[in-house]
């Protein structure tokens, strides 16, 4: 367990440098194209923790992921997305959660991008990130797309024992 914390510690470390090192890099932006936003759904396709495996259609659940988009050049910009998660449970009433994530984004041209999202859930003991690859497909002032996402969260239960759950989902949304 202890080599689990240190291990999450360096991890954590790593993103903070990776951050301070492309925000002190990043080059002055202009107002005009330098901010932007999405809006999309998220589905939730399939969660690995504790040698167990859910499927959507074990444990359906939506998200409403939303974020602000700041261009720091052409290739790498800083994206602040919020993802409210509905959670219909049968025979409890419906979990809403809330997940914070801020990441950085790197074009690779043609409508190709990638990017690594720090993953903070509000009120639950669970943090992670979760490494993304994304498409777009520009039409007139908007760009539709389609992302997948690899959420890796650092969970602790009612006794303090540390999960790992690895999942996999995918964005779709709109960008303007």
């Amino acid at each position: 367990m202890k080599r689990f914390a240190v291990l999450a510690a360096n991890l954590a470390k790593s993103f903070a440098m990776a951050g301070i090192i492309v925000c002190l890099s990043a080059s002055a932006a202009s107002a005009q194209d330098r901010i932007g936003g999405h809006f999309g759904v998220l589905f939730p396709l399939v969660t690995h923790v504790n040698d167990n495996t859910v499927g959507i259609g074990d444990d359906f659940k939506i998200g409403f992921p939303m974020g602000i988009t700041v261009k720091t050049s052409d290739r790498w910009a800083f994206d602040l997305e919020f993802v409210p998660v509905i959670d219909p449970t049968e025979g409890r009433p419906v979990n809403v959660s809330l997940t914070v994530h801020p990441g950085i984004l790197r074009s690779f041209g043609d409508g190709w991008s990638g990017g690594l999202r720090m993953a903070f859930d509000v009120n639950a003991a669970s943090w992670g990130f979760t490494p993304l690859v994304n498409k777009g497909f520009p039409r007139g002032d908007v760009r539709y797309f389609v992302e997948l996402d690899v959420p890796i969260r650092f969970q602790d239960d009612f006794f303090g024992t540390t999960h790992t759950s690895v999942g996999l989902g995918v964005h779709l949304g709109i960008g303007f």
